[in-house]
């Protein structure tokens, strides 16, 4: 069982910059694949970035690419996303998701994650 923890969440304004961290419970990360979702009121949740266990391949979604970074360090079991030049659309609650997978790729799909973090809220004002 791995224990996720989200932080950094809040309020920013648009243009502005967020960093997430996910903390986790494990000794190591470093088998996992790992990735970022977020859910908007009425929306379904929704892939934003995706890191796999080997050759830390990522994958970001199309409405964050070149926007946001994620990034993972197994020697603090913390996985992170830089959100920057954040817009109103990117609000919603964003959730840390962990796979023990050794494989050099991301999965894209909610149903593909076990683990999962309780959330932190983004709000972006314009």
């Amino acid at each position: 069982q791995v224990q996720l923890v989200e932080s950094g969440g809040g309020l920013v304004q648009a243009g502005g910059s967020l960093r997430l961290s996910c903390a986790t419970s494990r000794q190591t990360i470093s088998t996992y694949m790992m990735g970022w979702f977020r859910q908007a009121p009425g929306k379904e949740r929704e892939f934003v970035a995706g890191i796999s266990s080997i050759g830390d391949n990522v994958y970001y979604a199309g409405s964050v690419k070149g926007r946001f970074t994620i990034s993972r360090d197994n020697a603090k079991n913390t996985l992170y996303l830089q959100m920057n030049s954040l817009k109103p659309e990117d609000t919603a609650v964003y959730y840390c998701a962990a796979r023990d997978l050794r494989w050099a790729v991301v999965f894209t799909t909610p149903d593909r994650y076990p683990y999962w973090g309780q959330g932190t809220q983004v709000t972006v004002s314009s």
